[in-house]
């Protein structure tokens, strides 16, 4: 009984670190006023017919502090890649010279700041979501332990030790936002 007990807290503790890997990664997507190539990631570009990672078709830089350039390996894909860019709704115009890409990055207005920091809220609360989640299928599967043969105190003390690390996990992704909220506001 004990081995899937741990089995049960161990699962459930790498599924919340993968709730809070993908807050980060959603985080970073989320622009703060500096350029950053990995606010491209996600953006699929049509490559002889198949959807291909941006980051696949091209070599993407930062120029400077607002800027970044897109360089395909092909010049034939400057468009699909400008037509992506656009498509994808990230709230920058890119701008084809017919050799690369830039992207200025214009300075963010207090009103777009707070939107943004809602936007990151948002993405912490389904992070949160997910972690309650996670917290109620292992209570479910320590309850169905309980019935088959596990004794009562025991599964207080599981259910216990994964509230215990849901509120680790909870405040971690607390730690993240506000972190990321700082950066944004930061003028």
């Amino acid at each position: 009984m004990s081995e899937d007990l741990s089995f049960i807290m161990d699962s459930t503790e790498e599924s919340m670190k993968k709730a809070i890997s993908h807050l980060e990664a959603e985080l970073v997507k989320i622009r703060a006023g500096k350029a950053n190539p990995q606010m491209l990631d996600g953006i699929v570009v049509d490559y002889y017919g198949s959807a291909t990672p941006l980051n696949q078709v091209a070599n993407i830089s930062v120029a400077d502090a607002r800027t970044l350039t897109v360089q395909p390996w092909e010049k034939n894909m400057l468009q699909p890649i400008e037509r992506a860019i656009i498509n994808s709704n990230i709230g920058i115009n890119p701008q084809n010279d017919g050799v690369i890409i830039r992207m200025f990055l214009p300075p963010l207005t207090e009103e777009r700041r707070k939107e943004l920091v809602k936007r990151c809220n948002g993405e912490g609360e389904h992070s949160k979501v997910a972690i309650r989640n996670i917290r109620r299928e292992a209570i479910e599967q320590i309850k169905k332990l309980q019935k088959d043969g596990l004794s009562e105190d025991v599964a207080k003390d599981a259910e216990k030790n994964a509230q215990e690390i849901t509120d680790r996990y909870i405040l971690l992704v607390d730690k993240h936002l506000t972190s990321k909220e700082k950066e944004i506001m930061a003028v």
